[in-house]
This record gives structure tokens, sequence and C-alpha cells, in this order.
């Protein structure tokens, strides 16, 4: 079952504002200036930082498969064992550490030993609802 990442509205004007403020300065590089090689790469580099950024905003979703929750959000990819998760924390922020997310208020997820990593579905309770039924182990703690 698929689920999309939430799109926090404070996430979200972060996103197009740097996103049109780097267009701005490359179309009014472009303007002042002649292009030649030297002078186009911080354009390039500007176009290229929207384009990863937006590649993240959109592209966030997580998956359960039978065993298998898998996340991906721009380049980073990855999948965690259900069997291993042992504890989930709903409605915290993770603050350090990997966050394929897109808003606040999301799930912390506790697996293997020490690892965790941070995700904001859609829908938080359906989400935990499901993997419950695969893992019914799962330790649930609600902060919000």
């Amino acid at each position: 079952m698929k689920f999309e990442s939430r799109k926090a509205p404070l996430f979200m004007f972060v996103t197009y504002s740097l996103v049109s403020f780097c267009g701005a300065a490359v179309v009014i590089g472009i303007l002042k200036n002649s292009l030649s090689l030297t002078s186009s790469i911080p354009y390039i580099i500007l176009l290229l930082v929207s384009g990863l950024v937006l590649w993240f905003f959109h592209s966030t979703s997580y998956e359960l498969t039978a065993s298998e929750l898998r996340y991906k959000s721009g380049p980073i990819k990855g999948s965690i064992n259900i069997n291993n998760i042992s504890e989930i924390i709903s409605g915290d922020t993770l603050w350090v550490g990997l966050k394929p997310a897109t808003a606040m208020y999301g799930l912390t997820i506790k697996y293997d030993k020490f690892n965790e990593i941070y995700i904001s579905p859609e829908l938080n309770d359906e989400f935990i609802e499901k993997i419950k039924e695969i893992n019914p182990d799962i330790e649930v703690i609600k902060k919000k």
C-alpha cells in the first residue's frame, strides 16, 4: 500500500520561495550579463538546486509491502524490514537524522537496535493501523 507524504504549508512556502528566489536570480543574471560558460555556472547551480528541492518535495512517499517499509524522497531511497521495527512515536518531530518527510508531527520509527527514521504520511493513524496489521508487536506511543 502506498502512502504520500503530507505537505505542510510552511514546508510548501519555504520550498516555493527558494525556487522562486533561485529562478528570479537566474533571470536577472541572464538579463544583466552576456552568457558565457564561466558566467553561467552559478545560474546552472541555482537551477540544479531548485530542481533538487522540487524533486524532494514532490517525490516523497512511503510504501508498505508484506515485509518492508519502503521510503523514497528525491534521490534518497531505502527500505526497512517491518519485523525489525520495535516502536513508532506518533505526533513527534525528529530534528536530527534521516528524515524523508515534508511535514512536522509525523512518525518516528525505531528499528533494529539504535536506528530511527522520521516520516510524515498523509494520515498517521491509517499508516499505523496498516503497519500493525503486518507486525502487531510494534509499540505505538502517541505524543499529540
